[in-house]
């Protein structure tokens, strides 16, 4: 019987093994070129920064800084190299993939181990944002790496553990520094294991090890992010009234479900919002029944001692389920609270990759552990069948011949001493971080309230909230809006402007951008 288990492992291990190589192809495909969209120009424009510049200059923008750090040391060592930064998210994406094997596999089977490399893998959501050049894939790794030392601190709780209690102290602070989302589920999964440790305590009537070394951790991470929380505040004070984030019922929701399973949001559809829905709504029945079945059976158990046993093994069991949910939830909680307390909501669809990764734990935990075999092997097909259908759209868009042109025509055509100007449209940022060496002024005629934030775009870009700046200049201007040419007319109208060249293009990648360019001369 031993030697038939062992066979089976091995067969589990070979399988698992298999699937991390081919998780790993099958993110990495679509992610092979060097377009970028607005959020991503700011990524690569921060990182061209100092450690130092980075620091104040994010203290500005909406998200802390350590995921900007960790792509300036990506620029100094392969250059301003878009792809390199695009890899290094696909990365991260398979290290948390791999952990199903190093680690969810060894705290909680074969079965669950590998069904969580499968979803991070191959849920549409993982593999929508494995490439993106922001900081949620780290943010979701480095959240998931938090809880789970958090739980091997719980489950060697009698044992020498200054390893987990280290690893997890130092995941738990890069977490907070990745992304605000990643601070609150940092701060829930501190706060839960300090109530279990303090009652364990408490149990014991002593002043226990595992208690004291919780304490040394908790002053340790909150001294190490004091610095972190001025910024915070200027944040919370200056930055958030100009957020663009909108809150609704049932709305919001809705959006959010829609993005945990189908990767859409906003503008970006890769799969229809119809089919998505369907497809969510199939994985939340199944779960909701396999959950239902569990309580019905605990309803239906006699009371022996040998149940009561039984019982209290399976609750012991279901403890890291319901604690990663609990997370989740709570998580999402508190930012709805917070959001009804500040001038904007802050509940967004998007930011919930840093703590999907606990969500998908979860998921893995209750099909193994209560799903039924042939049910469980139905929904990974279906989930699979859905992401490729996805990745091929992905490729489709990604590698779209349209992408390249609109920054292949400005570097072909721009000459040293042009200058460009922009205005508030996700374009001419886009341009401008592709373009870092050539004079360019951003024309914030809306008023965004982004001057400290916006010093990421280099020393050559300049916020302006007028054209005066033109009064006494001659020479060659390129400006750039989206589906039209207001800049340029403005100018033209001013200063009697001569318009050479006047060139639109659309674009296929992420929001489906246009580019208008005109080239001016002011003699």
């Amino acid at each position: 019987m031993q030697k038939v288990k062992g066979i089976f492992k091995n067969k589990v291990k070979v399988v698992h093994i298999l699937v991390i190589i081919l998780g790993i192809a099958f993110i990495s495909l679509a992610n092979f070129h060097r377009t970028i969209w607005f959020d991503e120009s700011y990524s690569v424009a921060i990182s061209a920064h100092s450690f130092g510049e980075i620091w104040t200059i994010g203290g500005h923008d909406v998200h802390p800084v350590l995921y900007y750090w960790l792509l300036h040391i990506l620029r100094y060592i392969f250059g301003n190299e878009i792809l390199a930064y695009r890899l290094f998210s696909v990365l991260v994406i398979s290290i948390l993939g791999i952990l199903g094997y190093t680690h969810i596999r060894k705290d909680f089977g074969e079965k669950v181990g590998l069904i969580f490399s499968i979803l991070v893998f191959f849920m549409p959501i993982t593999l929508v944002y494995s490439g993106e050049i922001r900081m949620y894939a780290l943010a979701m790794l480095l959240t998931t790496l938090t809880a789970i030392y958090a739980y091997r601190i719980y489950k060697n709780r009698n044992e020498k553990n200054t390893k987990s209690w280290i690893l997890f102290a130092i995941f738990s602070l890069a977490s907070a520094y990745t992304h605000y989302y990643s601070l609150v589920a940092s701060g829930v999964i501190n706060v839960l294991l300090f109530i279990y440790l303090l009652r364990n305590a408490v149990k014991e009537k002593k002043f226990t090890t595992n208690l004291k070394r919780f304490i040394v951790s908790a002053v340790i991470q909150i001294a190490l992010y004091i610095p972190w929380l001025i910024y915070l505040l200027l944040q919370i004070k200056q930055v958030s009234a100009g957020f663009w984030i909108e809150m609704s019922f049932p709305g919001t929701l809705l959006e959010m479900f829609l993005f945990q399973f189908a990767g859409n949001l906003d503008k970006m559809e890769y799969i229809p919002n119809v089919a998505g829905y369907i497809f969510g709504g199939i994985i939340c029945a199944y779960l909701i029944g396999i959950v239902c079945v569990q309580v019905f059976k605990l309803i239906n158990k006699r009371k022996n001692i040998d149940n009561k046993l039984n019982e209290e093994r399976g609750k012991k069991e279901e403890k890291p389920v319901k604690y990663a949910l609990l997370t989740y939830v709570l998580v999402l909680l508190l930012i709805w609270i917070i959001s009804l307390i500040m001038p904007r909501p802050i509940l967004y669809a998007r930011y919930m990759l840093c703590i999907t990764g606990l969500f998908i734990f979860g998921i893995s935990f209750l099909m193994a552990k209560y799903g039924n075999k042939y049910i469980n092997i139905l929904i990974l097909m279906l989930i699979i069948a859905t992401s490729t259908y996805i990745n091929v759209n992905l490729i489709n868009i990604n590698y779209d011949e349209s992408n390249s042109k609109p920054i292949e025509y400005i570097k072909e055509n721009v000459e040293e001493n042009d200058i460009l100007i922009y205005g508030n449209d996700a374009v001419g940022f886009i341009v401008s971080a592709n373009l870092p060496e050539i004079e360019q002024y951003f024309y914030d005629g809306a008023y965004w309230n982004v001057d400290e934030a916006y010093r990421a775009f280099g020393p050559n870009m300049t916020i302006v909230h007028d054209l005066d700046m033109l009064e006494n200049y001659t020479g060659r201007i390129w400006t750039i809006n989206s589906s039209n040419s207001a800049i340029a007319d403005e100018i033209v109208e001013k200063y009697d402007a001569k318009v050479i060249e006047k060139v639109h293009y659309t674009t296929e990648y992420k929001e489906k951008y246009e580019y208008t360019f005109c080239l001016i001369e002011i003699e």
